[in-house]
């Protein structure tokens, strides 16, 4: 292994981590994923080979289990650590909220206690736009305050950027950045890695790729009089891709610096529920039924990012278009509709 090139991926095979794990791969980083296939499936790690040529190393674990993670910071000369691992339902968190804080907090605490006791100090956080509430107006930077999640999946996030805050208050060693995700769609162009949620999906994307592959008979779209130009909910969704060109960028930023640091990652733009529908209909060929149900407990009509500091300190700027991102999403459905499960 490359001395100093080694990044320990946490939640490394998921949807998110499996796409960083072949930009940084590519960007010559040897990879380790910690991973406990709660929310993944370990069919994603071979498909990383393929894409890139080089098989990551594996360990089968739970960030919440000290001797796993103490055993791979004692066999590895790891040199940074990007945190992806962490349960991410909104509605599951609101019906066990506990499984969500001794999940994502108490692990998220596990994992800089291990890595303190083993000397590495530099980590890049995976936050999300759900800790600025909804009272944030778009476009919503990185100074708003005050955050105020409104589910526990929020909360979760939030508590650990504090945490992680106060750490590096603490200790100058410290170098941690935090990214706060919009909405990740889109999927490799390879098809061999993408969105594979578990049952009914939860997200916009993969739920109407569903409804045009015939998996699924229509889509609910979710009020239709919100203050927008269409009446639909307005979003900022960003490229899987861009996501993971933003997360090399900021690790570049904290190997060179201590301190804390946050960025949100989007594309700084909104699109409604709406507009999706037509541009997979055009991509398709395929109408998409939907009806128009009540509004959700919590929703609001618009949120998307302000990317200036991403795009001032880092130099990213999502480079993929919405058609891009629907385009990538169906080659992904079409190629694979049961997901890794139908391989």
């Amino acid at each position: 292994m490359k001395a100093n090139r080694i990044v320990l991926l946490t939640g490394g095979a998921g949807y998110i981590g499996s796409h960083l794990a072949v930009r940084l791969i590519e960007s010559n980083y040897d990879v380790i994923i910690l991973d406990s296939f709660v929310n993944s499936n370990e069919r994603s790690i071979g498909n990383i080979a393929a894409i890139t040529g080089t098989l990551p190393i594996l360990v089968n674990g739970d960030i919440r289990n000290r001797s796993i993670v103490d055993r791979i910071f004692s066999e590895y000369d790891v040199s940074a650590v990007v945190h992806l691992a962490g349960l991410k339902s909104v509605s599951e968190s609101v019906s066990d909220p506990l499984s969500y804080y001794e999940n994502n907090v108490i692990g998220g605490i596990n994992l800089v206690t291990a890595m303190k006791q083993a000397g590495v100090f530099r980590l890049l956080f995976s936050s999300s736009a759900t800790i600025y509430g909804p009272n944030a107006s778009s476009p919503v930077s990185e100074q708003y305050e005050p955050c105020q999640p409104v589910n526990p999946y929020g909360r979760s996030k939030l508590f650990l950027e504090e945490i992680y805050s106060d750490i590096c208050a603490s200790d100058p060693r410290w170098s941690v950045g935090v990214l706060r995700y919009f909405n990740p769609v889109g999927a490799h162009k390879s098809a061999l890695i993408g969105e594979d949620p578990s049952g009914i999906p939860n997200n916009l994307f993969p739920f109407v790729s569903a409804v045009v592959n015939g998996n699924l008979p229509k889509l609910n779209v979710f009020g239709d009089d919100y203050d927008t130009p269409d009446g639909t909910g307005v979003r900022d969704y960003i490229h899987v891709m861009d996501l993971a060109d933003g997360h090399l960028r900021a690790l570049n930023w904290i190997e060179k610096r201590t301190g804390y640091d946050v960025w949100n990652l989007g594309t700084g733009t909104g699109v409604s529920v709406l507009e999706i529908i037509r541009v997979f209909e055009r991509i398709t060929s395929v109408e998409v039924p939907f009806q128009v149900v009540e509004r959700r407990a919590g929703d609001i009509a618009t949120c998307y990012a302000d990317v200036d500091k991403s795009f001032r300190e880092l130099g990213w700027k999502a480079q993929r278009t919405l058609f891009d991102m629907i385009e990538d999403t169906w080659r992904w459905q079409q190629k694979n509709p049961n997901g890794f499960r139908g391989l």
